[in-house]
């Protein structure tokens, strides 16, 4: 079992908050660094307000040196395909190989209204999330004169430039993630596109329906389900006791109890047996939601009492 990191800024984040976190992850021996890709805060202000997921990687490519780097998830509907084609393609060269482009159709409507994002039906988003799964994987991998005709974008003989670094994507390219609960068009898409399928915040009854279901779809489509990666994402709230859990937990707002029922909280052992039951359903990474920024002992101790049990 791999652990990684994964903020939420638009919770309230500077860049030297997230790159803070980052280089203590690294220094740890966790897989990778993940950010979320909001522009407006969840029952909060945000302040200093939100910041740019794709800016943000792009200065972690180069303040860091090893660690992994990626989105959970970009949202499909703040960008257009061949432009976030060419950012994740430069930050990737820019990081030396350790991006990773998580994205889904985007699902917030409040922030599309406060910057004017249009935000259309959840059938036209994922539409469109299809098409530009298809054009970013397409410009990737195609040495040039790339074309796509949808209903939604057209691409007309693209040089499909700059080139990421990696190249060892389902479709080339650096890894694509995608994640969610949709029982027909998340699974057939995770089956024809992605390298790892996320879940996030979820039991474990539903981790292992879900993973069935993108099981399923990959047989279908002919893929053995084995080529995937298989995640889960849950908050972090951990201490070396209960005074120190309930401190962590009233420090991000949420009920000791409540944490340990729906994410991983706890004392280090109840941390390493729950990880080891979604382990037993099929999990190969966690995505370790880290609400408190400032609390860098957090890791430490995670990464002293809890990794060593689960993998690395």
């Amino acid at each position: 079992m791999e652990l990684r990191i994964f903020t939420e800024p638009q919770q309230g984040a500077t860049y030297d908050d997230l790159l803070a976190v980052a280089r203590t992850a690294e220094e740890l021996g966790f897989g990778a660094f993940f950010r979320s890709d909001h522009y407006l805060g969840m029952g909060t202000e945000g302040l200093p307000g939100p910041s740019d997921a794709w800016t943000t990687l792009a200065g972690l490519a180069r303040d860091t040196s090893t660690i992994r780097l990626g989105t959970m998830m970009t949202s499909a509907t703040f960008r257009y395909p061949g432009p976030l084609a060419i950012s994740v393609a430069n930050v990737d060269q820019m990081s030396g190989g350790r991006i990773e482009l998580g994205i889904g159709a985007g699902w917030f409507e409040a922030e599309h209204t406060a910057y004017g994002i249009p935000f259309p039906s959840t059938r036209e988003r994922f539409d469109r999330f299809e098409e530009q799964l298809e054009i970013i994987t397409g410009l990737w991998a195609t040495a040039g004169g790339f074309s796509f005709a949808g209903e939604h974008y057209q691409v007309t003989d693209s040089p499909g430039l700059p080139k990421p670094v990696q190249t060892d994507g389902r479709r080339g390219g650096p890894p694509v993630l995608i994640g969610g609960l949709g029982k027909k068009r998340t699974p057939e898409l995770a089956a024809r596109f992605a390298d790892e399928f996320n879940l996030p915040f979820v039991d474990e009854a539903t981790t292992e329906a879900q993973f069935g279901r993108v099981r399923a779809a990959c047989e279908a489509a002919d893929r053995d389900p084995a080529t995937m990666t298989w995640s889960n994402a849950l908050v972090l709230c951990v201490g070396e006791d209960e005074a120190e859990v309930e401190r962590r937990a009233a420090a991000i707002g949420r009920d000791k109890d409540e944490l340990r029922e729906n994410g991983l909280a706890g004392t280090p052992q109840e941390v390493v047996d729950k990880i080891g039951r979604y382990a037993a359903l099929g999990a190969e990474r966690v995505y370790l939601q880290v609400l408190d920024l400032a609390d860098l002992d957090h890791l430490r101790l995670v990464a002293r009492d809890v990794m060593p049990h689960v993998g690395r």
